[in-house]
């Protein structure tokens, strides 16, 4: 993500100086991501939500302080905000099954961590995050789709760092297990390595 997250930080500085291009750069490496993760909250709302989620975005930029994984994570906060409002006005839950293709299909540097879907088709992948619980499920898309680290995503959710860390690795353990046959196989080593202490 080392290359990734400069490019980023660059474009936000550069958006925050009021370069359209900059802006227009820092969306185009942060939306995939982040339509899906909001996809797996609001199902088929997800475009309105994202967009009143830029809207607080672009607003708010000059106050942001941080550099491209810290925009990710800022970005993230402010949309599952806006996901969890929506979910109070239509009054029901978040819907992780709802995840369409465009999960996967994310800018490069995303790590080994999402090695457990890469072996599977898109439609499968979705259907196995969407059976997980649901806090298990928010953890893998913040870490493996968002491509959050344990810290920043913890954040997001408002949870201790252990708590989501726990989250992701039963998660990511249960995709694995399931993609064995064997119920209780391991978490890949790029996985683990992803989901360590890195506080």
């Amino acid at each position: 993500m080392g290359a990734y997250d400069a490019e980023l930080g660059a474009a936000v500085e550069r958006a925050q100086q009021g370069d359209e291009e900059g802006f227009t750069i820092a969306y185009r490496l942060v939306q995939p991501g982040l339509i899906a993760y909001v996809r797996g909250l609001v199902g088929d709302d997800a475009e309105d939500v994202a967009s009143d989620a830029w809207l607080e975005i672009s607003r708010d930029l000059g106050r942001f302080r941080g550099d491209g994984a810290g925009f990710r994570g800022w970005t993230a906060t402010i949309a599952r905000h806006r996901a969890l409002d929506h979910l109070r006005r239509q009054k029901r839950r978040p819907r992780t099954s709802l995840l369409e293709q465009d999960m996967l299909e994310l800018p490069g540097g995303h790590d080994t961590a999402a090695a457990a879907l890469e072996t599977i088709s898109t439609e499968q992948a979705l259907e196995l995050i969407g059976s997980l619980p649901r806090d298990q499920a928010e953890a893998v898309l913040l870490r493996v789709v968002v491509g959050l680290d344990g810290p920043a995503t913890a954040r997001v959710l408002g949870k201790r760092p252990g708590a989501v860390r726990t989250a992701a690795h039963r998660g990511l353990k249960g995709l694995a297990g399931r993609l064995t046959g064997a119920g209780a196989g391991g978490v890949t080593p790029g996985a683990q390595r992803t989901l360590k202490d890195e506080t």
